[in-house]
């Protein structure tokens, strides 16, 4: 798998894509070296298991009625599972769902083509629909959906939309930590202070792709300096977000990078946010600390008809934007809904890095560089 990445980023650097013009040819090859870093993502470690598909959906290679609108669903079967049902509650119209790791789903997609069941694609992370947008997969959206979200959580080409966002953040355990003592960034955590406690899961996707925001932000030598010097300063690995959560909660380390919504889940379990001993630290300055990427929607191409169209709306209205607020303390992306976590900060107020999520699809060559410093 990494051999096929390296063979395409090589040709990449040599000029094979060069020019002010892709071919669809090309833009489909980076795309699928993208997908294929996305895919070793998936493969290392996530926070979330795919749900087995349920009979009769296109996972399942079940019949699937005409009328239905088939949706591959990146997000697993325990979250979409109740949202799809009231999606036909309210529309009339049976969705049919293919669940699984969303890096695996877009491969998928580029590999079917034409003849893919799937209408719509809802996708956990920006970096996978910015790679079928690259490989010209997915069709334009309406304005008037478009428009309902901030331009930031969007595609710049106006072809996958938003519908739920997080952030980066430092937990911290404030027995151990006062809040004045927070690192200003991220890159303050390869100072010798913090030597042995940070906690942060390497092989997670949403690790990964703070680290592939940072390289577009930043840059690349900027990155592999820092994590050069955050390699050097021992921090701690965890499996996933949620055990680095609860290891600061008990105190057995002060620090941990993760999603904010790990926290606000935590915390809730606790009896809220007052019982819980752990609170979030969110950076600023546009540092890239701070990243805020988003699960989102797109048509695939040649398929935008009054389904999807529907599907689309029914996710950016009240019913799905309360949903992913309530059951998961992600951060709504339209206006009128309020996130449930309690404390956070409102999502305009977080001042995260100016990125396109879109360039999240250059996920291969942010594993070459963690492998590099020996963070994988």
């Amino acid at each position: 798998m990494f051999g096929e990445v390296a063979l395409i980023n090589r040709a990449s650097k040599r000029g094979a894509f060069s020019g002010d013009l892709l071919t669809r040819s090309s833009r489909r090859l980076l795309a699928v070296a993208s997908l294929l870093g996305l895919m070793a993502t998936a493969a290392c470690g996530s926070d979330t298991t795919a749900a087995p598909a349920p009979a009769g959906s296109p996972t399942a290679g079940g019949a699937v009625p005409a009328e239905a609108l088939v949706v591959y669903s990146g997000r697993n079967e325990n979250l979409i599972g109740p949202l799809l049902e009231l999606f036909t509650e309210e529309t009339g119209i049976e969705a049919t769902p293919r669940y699984g790791d969303s890096a695996e789903l877009a491969a998928q997609l580029l590999e079917e083509g034409d003849r893919t069941p799937a209408s719509v694609f809802l996708s956990q992370d920006a970096g996978a629909l910015g790679a079928l947008e690259d490989a010209g997969r997915l069709e334009t959206l309406d304005d008037a959906d478009l428009d309902l979200v901030a331009p930031e959580f969007r595609s710049s080409e106006g072809q996958w939309v938003g519908v739920s966002g997080r952030a980066r953040v430092l937990v911290y355990n404030p027995e151990l930590v006062a809040e004045a003592d927070l690192p200003d960034s991220v890159f303050d955590l390869t100072e010798p202070a913090y030597r042995g406690k940070v906690a942060f899961a390497p092989t997670n996707a949403s690790f990964q792709a703070f680290v592939t925001g940072m390289r577009v932000t930043a840059g690349e030598e900027r990155t592999r300096e820092f994590l050069t010097a955050f390699q050097a300063n021992e921090p701690q690995a965890y499996e996933k977000n949620g055990l680095i959560v609860d290891a600061v909660a008990a105190g057995e380390i002060p620090f941990g990078l993760t999603n904010h919504y790990y926290l606000y889940e935590k915390a809730a379990e606790a009896g809220g946010i007052e019982a819980f001993t752990a609170r979030n630290h969110f950076f600023g300055g546009g540092d890239p600390g701070a990243l805020i990427n988003v699960a989102g929607v797109g048509v695939l191409d040649g398929k935008g008809d009054e389904r999807s169209q529907a599907f689309v709306d029914f996710l950016l209205g009240e019913t799905a934007q309360s949903y992913f607020a309530q059951e998961t303390y992600e951060y709504p992306l339209t206006s009128g809904v309020e996130t449930a976590a309690e404390g956070a900060p409102a999502l305009d107020a977080i001042e995260g890095p100016d990125v396109d999520l879109s360039d999240l699809d250059s996920l291969a060559e942010t594993l070459a560089l963690l492998d590099e410093v020996g963070l994988t």
